[in-house]
């Protein structure tokens, strides 16, 4: 009965919202999230998560490492900018996170391409990469 729910959820949610409209900077911010709850962004008036703290190339690239060793694909990186996709393994949907370096800030967008609710993961998603960067003895 659990699997027939579930999988009654995802069709629902599959069918309820269309795909995401990609990814990038706009007028130098990460985009909003839409209404739905399966985005979280950590600018502008509908933030919802807190930006994660780097310091220097360093930091940079210990969050580039975070996101391959959870499991993401960069698939692009600019100067500040990182677009990387992740991939559900149930059922294979894809998820886009961005970060955008903003001094020793950076601004961070974590978003399903299909669905309207994602039961959470982009959140947890961005809390584990939070942990990810923090420095060894505050784990």
């Amino acid at each position: 009965m659990k699997k027939i729910c579930l999988a009654f959820l995802v069709c629902l949610g599959v069918a309820s919202c269309a795909m995401a409209d990609g990814a990038g900077i706009e007028n130098g911010r990460l985009r909003p999230c839409p209404g739905s709850p399966n985005c979280v962004v950590s600018e502008g008036s509908n933030a919802s998560v807190v930006p994660f703290f780097i310091k220097g190339q360093q930091g940079w690239e210990r969050l580039r490492q975070a996101v391959v060793s959870q499991g993401g694909s960069i698939e692009r990186e600019d100067e500040g900018y990182l677009y990387a996709t992740f991939r559900s393994r149930l059922f294979g949907f894809v998820d886009d996170l961005e970060c955008r370096r903003d001094g020793t800030m950076v601004q961070v967008r974590s978003a399903s391409k299909v669905g309207w609710w994602d039961l959470g993961a982009n959140r947890r998603r961005v809390e584990r990469l939070r942990q990810a960067l923090l420095p060894d003895g505050e784990k």
